[in-house]
């Protein structure tokens, strides 16, 4: 039982999707798994398992930001065996071709933290990246739901407010699709410790056109990229 979950051994699955807000991993498991139940309710960040197609999933919340990702996706892999993670969540677009609702994959995260050069000792720039396994395998479950997923970096970013702006600007001229604030903690510790991990985000602002998503809109968008998520974790467990 760890210190931040404390569910007991075998209550988690092999499979976890990592939704940031706790309300978001309750909606998906009453809304997705069949026969959820609640593991977790330590701090309010709420954690489910049930199953999808027949196969156990759970999905459990990660809080905002990679401190909060990083003790959940620690605890996850060293204290109940998990094997694959999913990020799904929401993002920022800077891209001015991504559009709201859209579908993006993150191949690699760059992030602003100072968590991987503390990590190497100042040395090296490490650079956190996806499972390719996971990766390829959400690209084929989007095609099959006609959902056009876009691959690409992002930035994993420290603070939600930023007094350079203009830093997204040139993040843009070299590739970066969005910006979230946990994807390069999840990838770096799954890395570590040889586990599976894949980021799918839903951009819900555009953050150079100043667009938001409204309601109707989230629901909508949400409900594609859980279930390539879903896909996407049940085809992982096939394969093994």
């Amino acid at each position: 039982m760890s210190v931040h979950i404390g569910a007991a051994p075998g209550e988690i699955a092999e499979r976890v999707l990592l939704p940031g807000d706790p309300m978001r991993a309750k909606w998906i498991a009453e809304t997705f798994l069949d026969d959820p139940t609640c593991y977790s309710q330590v701090r309010g960040m709420l954690g489910f398992t049930g199953t999808w197609q027949g196969v156990p999933v759970s999905v459990q919340g990660s809080g905002m930001g990679m401190p909060s990702a990083s003790i959940y996706t620690h605890e996850l892999i060293n204290e109940y065996g998990v094997q694959s993670l999913i990020r799904i969540g929401s993002c920022g677009a800077l891209a001015m071709d991504l559009h709201l609702g859209d579908v993006i994959a993150a191949i690699g995260s760059a992030t602003d933290s100072n968590m991987n050069r503390t990590r190497f000792d100042g040395l090296v720039d490490y650079a956190p990246v996806a499972d390719f396994g996971l990766l390829r395998t959400a690209v084929d479950v989007a095609e099959r739901h006609g959902t056009a997923m876009r691959v690409g970096p992002i930035l994993a970013a420290d603070a939600f407010y930023t007094d350079r702006p203009d830093l997204y600007d040139s993040l843009a001229d070299y590739g970066v699709l969005a910006v979230e604030m946990e994807s390069a903690a999840i990838y770096t510790i799954a890395a570590r410790y040889r586990a599976r991990a894949l980021t799918i985000l839903t951009v819900s602002d555009h953050i150079k056109r100043g667009e938001a998503m409204a309601a109707q809109q989230r629901e909508q968008g949400f409900g594609d990229m859980v279930r390539i998520g879903l896909d996407t974790a049940i085809a992982d467990a096939q394969r093994k």
